[in-house]
């Protein structure tokens, strides 16, 4: 009788994670900028993010020769903790070695902030990963989406969509990200940050 053989504990070596609302009316929003950065590095990498497991749509890639799952929490941004954690826990991957890429309502759009560690930033989605995991070490790259015009309510304005010339600075973005997150994984924070920040 043949079995197969079951994901093995080594099965990923790194995680991105790249945060969002899985709804399909919040594909293209603000706060899906993750989403958007992760599927773009997946398609780059001619691989579908269709596997359901840690909560997520998750799919495991070859970037700078190491195994890297992608993630797309399935939980809704407040609770990313919960994929994030679970997938970290499952391939005992450390919080040093799972890249987060979400949306920062203080940079420009089309703007990139890399970062080794540090606080949430008031993003509830890291705030939830700092809190489950208990550790603010995770290597993380912002991607900048505007800055919340006065008359608007910040639950709307991360939940709009990009403007056409926004959506240009943001592919732009997108490019320079997946690009960063390359290096990172290659040991380059460094270099990531000294070219994209």
């Amino acid at each position: 009788m043949f079995f197969r053989k079951k994901e093995t504990a080594g099965g990923a070596e790194f995680i991105i994670a790249g945060l969002g609302n899985p709804d399909r009316k919040y594909e293209n929003t603000r706060h899906n900028a993750g989403f958007i950065t992760v599927d773009f590095l997946a398609d780059k990498l001619d691989a579908r993010i269709d596997r359901i497991k840690f909560k997520s749509l998750c799919t495991t890639v070859t970037l700078g020769g190491k195994k890297v799952l992608l993630l797309k929490p399935s939980t809704y941004m407040n609770l990313s903790g919960q994929a994030v954690t679970e997938a970290m826990s499952f391939y005992k991957i450390p919080p040093e070695k799972t890249l987060i890429i979400l949306d920062d309502i203080s940079l420009d759009v089309g703007k990139l902030r890399i970062r080794r560690k540090g606080s949430d930033g008031g993003h509830n989605g890291m705030k939830n990963i700092i809190y489950l995991s208990g550790s603010d070490q995770f290597p993380r790259i912002k991607i900048g989406v505007g800055k919340k015009p006065m008359q608007w309510d910040l639950a709307d304005w991360v939940l709009s969509s990009f403007t056409q010339t926004e959506q240009q600075q943001l592919e732009t973005a997108v490019k320079n990200a997946c690009d960063a997150a390359e290096l990172i994984i290659d040991g380059q924070t460094d270099k990531a940050m000294n070219l994209y920040n």
